[in-house]
């Protein structure tokens, strides 16, 4: 799967709303290429206190609920179409779910794509 493929699966889940007064949800959305060739899609949600949590969590726990742990690329896109690179908390959430994680693709921005490793180069791990 292309990543512009991975790019139209996370802007068709992107439906920004608010849930009450004090959370909005689906402003960014995500696309998580699995090892066995499935996708994984989530949005972000977004609260008063903070307790919210990224799109990539959202489709990393999708893979997970379904018995997967194995990142080969992964994007995230903005409610006006632009390419978002992981949060440091998602960078390391998903490297530590399973250890090849760190060698995924992840689009970063527009024709620009790097590994999870790079985006962590100086792992805590190592």
């Amino acid at each position: 799967m292309t990543f512009d493929e991975l790019y139209k699966k996370a802007k068709s889940v992107i439906n920004p709303r608010k849930l009450s007064e004090y959370a909005e949800a689906g402003g960014v959305g995500a696309a998580i290429l699995s090892e066995s060739g499935n996708v994984y899609t989530g949005v972000c949600i977004d609260t008063a206190c903070s307790m919210g949590f990224c799109a990539e969590h959202a489709a990393a726990a999708a893979m997970i609920t379904a018995g997967e742990s194995r990142v080969l690329k992964m994007i995230a896109v903005g409610w006006d179409g632009h390419i978002m690179p992981p949060c440091g908390r998602c960078r390391e959430f998903i490297s530590q779910i399973n250890d090849q994680n760190l060698d995924a693709e992840v689009m970063v921005g527009e024709n620009k794509i790097v590994t999870l490793r790079e985006l962590l180069p100086y792992d805590w791990r190592q």
